[in-house]
């Protein structure tokens, strides 16, 4: 794909639009073919971009948007109310065709209720997903969803998970007949609830699915599954505990290091084996949860994200753009169905 364009959602996040206004020029700069829309308050972007003056202007719009989904609205009364939104603006983008993928580091609920309502989801699913990569052990990455789309799942939206989380994992991380487990309370087959247990059958039965079984949450890093299924409640808790573990981890060894002077001593020496270290587990490269399962590519970032955190869910739309995901995702669902028909 040689010409791509990506909208971004400007005025959402915790940080302000100069954040996200600064992963965009850094993104036109690293990716030549790509063109981006932002919407947006016109007059807030125009005057920030005043001042940063770039070679990239002729490959960017702006689309004026009187409203802001805040991050304590209500999503359906976003929904109702802020159709002029740049929440709203960016997705009716992709939703328009004029537009390849969106990003917004805006409210989750109110993203998912525009997203659903503008785009739909593809045939065969019923639900859209949360997916994001986390790293394991041996250094590739582990797809972890439903991250909190969908809090309560059935064995069948389960199954639609494990389908969606492998053309994932095929077209981003490059890897054949991905390994797909369900995160359950234990291995055995008897553990669990019976939506999970049914699930566990559904996907030992289909050929379109690399099924390995259950694994627990202790597993997650262990680099034993490429996809690793879930309902949303369990999802967002097992990654918001992940996140939580990493910070708390970086903090601890700050704060060894100033305890006394050998702590200083051994921490300058361990310093560049620590930077690989914290290069390898930063929220930031892992920033960009995909909403797959609709007929469009929509990107979370996290609502704190840095620039270089929002410039990597902007990396993820690129990727899901070039590589038409939700295009493969629909031609898998399809095979599965006529598999079970």
């Amino acid at each position: 794909m040689r010409h791509l364009t990506l909208a971004l959602d400007i005025m959402g996040g915790d940080n302000g639009p100069h954040i996200i206004l600064s992963a965009a020029l850094k993104a036109l700069n690293e990716f030549p073919y790509l063109n981006l829309v932002f919407c947006g308050d016109e007059g807030v972007i125009t005057s920030w971009l005043n001042q940063h003056s770039s070679s990239v202007s002729n490959r960017y719009s702006i689309v004026h948007c009187n409203q802001q989904v805040l991050m304590d609205d209500n999503p359906v009364t976003a929904l109702r109310h802020k159709k002029d939104s740049s929440m709203a603006c960016a997705i009716k983008q992709v939703h328009n065709g004029q537009a390849d993928a969106c990003v917004s580091a805006g409210n989750t609920g109110a993203l998912l209720a525009m997203a659903c309502s503008q785009l739909k989801t593809l045939s065969g699913v019923n639900r859209p997903a949360l997916v994001s990569s986390l790293p394991t052990a041996k250094g590739r990455k582990v797809y972890l969803l439903d991250l909190g789309a969908t809090v309560q799942s059935d064995a069948q939206t389960l199954l639609q998970n494990a389908v969606m989380g492998s053309v994932l994992a095929e077209q981003i991380a490059g890897i054949e007949r991905p390994r797909v487990a369900i995160l359950n309370v234990g291995v055995e087959q008897i553990k669990g609830p019976a939506n999970i247990k049914e699930a566990s059958q559904l996907l030992a039965a289909s050929d379109q699915i690399n099924y390995i079984g259950f694994v627990e949450g202790d597993d997650i890093f262990n680099d034993i599954a490429d996809v690793i299924v879930t309902d949303g409640f369990s999802g967002n808790i097992a990654l918001k505990s992940c996140e939580g573990l990493v910070k708390l981890l970086i903090e601890q060894v700050k704060r060894d290091a100033k305890r006394n002077i050998l702590s200083k001593i051994m921490a300058k020496l361990a310093m560049p084996l620590l930077r690989r270290l914290y290069l390898r587990v930063n929220p930031d490269q892992y920033n960009g949860a995909s909403l797959i399962g609709l007929r469009g590519i929509v990107v979370k970032s996290h609502g704190n994200a840095s620039d270089e955190a929002f410039l990597y869910a902007i990396r993820e739309a690129v990727q899901e753009a070039e590589r038409q995901v939700p295009t493969k995702i629909k031609d898998k669902i399809e095979n599965l169905l006529m598999e079970r028909s």
